[in-house]
């Protein structure tokens, strides 16, 4: 089985239908959140295009630390911004899933704080988990849209806003 190319048309396939959810992002609503405890409207749509370059980074490393690094999140203000972040991550992710080798995935990756082990998975596993983290990151989005009467593109199939659904 060729899991890379398996990997690499799933994230392209998520990049897409991530692309049509961020061309209708509103500018004006960066700082919208459904609840006191959700996250911003832009940190979340700006998390999502994060999650894409992640499989470069777990083909590159063993682990991520969240106590012992210099991850500083980018700071998009505009559906522009946005976008870019997208185009840039999902290259990088994507070159480094066609750059990798099928043993690769085997290896482990870890997530941690200050040493303390908090999950662990193969690379494949952690690849997985990311992908995962676009699906329901972007579905948190689509909430945050539909309560601001944005209409919702289609995912997996029509949305309840396509006019011939």
């Amino acid at each position: 089985m060729d899991t890379l190319s398996q990997l690499k048309n799933e994230l392209q396939e998520e990049y897409q239908t991530t692309r049509k959810f961020f061309e209708v992002y509103p500018d004006n609503k960066n700082d919208f959140a459904p609840h006191e405890k959700s996250m911003k409207m832009m940190h979340l749509a700006t998390h999502i295009a994060e999650v894409f370059e992640w499989p470069n980074t777990m083909l590159k490393t063993s682990d991520l630390d969240f106590a012992n690094n210099d991850y500083k999140p980018k700071q998009l203000s505009t559906k522009n911004d946005l976008l870019n972040a997208l185009d840039e991550n999902y290259q990088s992710g994507i070159n480094a899933l066609e750059n990798a080798k099928e043993d690769e995935l085997n290896q482990t990756w870890a997530l941690k704080n200050n040493g303390q082990e908090l999950a662990k998975w193969s690379k494949y596993g952690s690849i997985r988990h990311s992908l995962n983290q676009i699906t329901h990151h972007r579905a948190q989005l689509g909430v945050y849209y539909r309560l601001n009467d944005i209409p919702l593109p289609g995912s997996y199939g029509p949305s309840a806003d396509d006019h011939n659904f």
